[in-house]
């Protein structure tokens, strides 16, 4: 019964349907509630634009925060680091979770301003992440990242062998990821990857500058096509 009212709850809330585990203990479930209800009062002071409050997790950090802009129902997991000083800052849809020790990095360098961060309506990021965003980070919506996963929107310029690469400055292209898309964990995108609707991208793949089609299948390092994911398994 207890889990049943927790569902329509949680299923109000963003929209969908959600229905608990009814194996699920109820002693299990009031720990969990009570926990988010300590996530919403830290969401009262964390002072991010958003149409209600947020969850937010124990020991976040969060940096330029009249640049963050969410939907309904964010929530920040626990130790999360972000730092929404960029150009567009960072806007985040409805239903949008952000797993324990992710960090979010808009600016690199503050020479030059970083563009910023966007995800969509029911984005998933997996925890233990970094998604650097100098360059510009956009996640389509209904899309999912795993675990461990990192994020490299800039990359160093090395061309002049009797200089430092440290001095040779920067260069940004940005990294796209289109909607209904799923990142397996470890996976490392870099700075001009372009990965369209409904791919999947599997885990530990390396992805590199370059435009990665609809509904394929991805792996390896360098990433490159299994299968679409409408062909048949041989």
């Amino acid at each position: 019964m207890f889990s049943k009212i927790i569902s329509k709850y949680i299923s109000k809330l963003k929209g969908q349907s959600y229905l608990i585990d009814h194996r699920i203990p109820d002693s299990y479930l009031l720990g969990l509630i009570a926990s988010r209800i300590m996530m919403k009062i830290r969401g009262i002071f964390s002072f991010i634009q958003s149409p209600d409050i947020p969850f937010v997790g124990r020991s976040v950090t969060l940096k330029a925060r009249s640049k963050i802009k969410a939907g309904k129902a964010l929530s920040i997991g626990n130790r999360c680091y972000i730092d929404a000083l960029s150009v567009e800052g960072i806007t985040l849809g409805s239903n949008v979770s952000i797993g324990n020790n992710t960090k979010i990095e808009c600016t690199g360098n503050i020479q030059h301003l970083g563009k910023g961060f966007r995800a969509g309506n029911n984005v998933g990021l997996g925890s233990d992440n970094f998604y650097g965003c100098a360059g510009g980070i956009s996640i389509d919506d209904d899309t999912i990242i795993g675990n461990f996963v990192s994020f490299h929107s800039e990359n160093h310029i090395f061309t002049k062998i009797e200089k430092p690469i440290r001095l040779q400055g920067v260069s940004h292209q940005g990294i796209r990821v289109g909607k209904n898309c799923w990142i397996g964990a470890k996976v490392t995108i870099l700075d001009g990857a372009v990965i369209e609707d409904g791919c999947i991208i599997a885990a530990g793949a390396v992805v590199l500058a370059g435009t990665y089609k609809q509904n394929g299948i991805f792996g390896g390092v360098p990433a490159k096509l299994i299968k679409y994911r409408d062909e048949p398994l041989t």
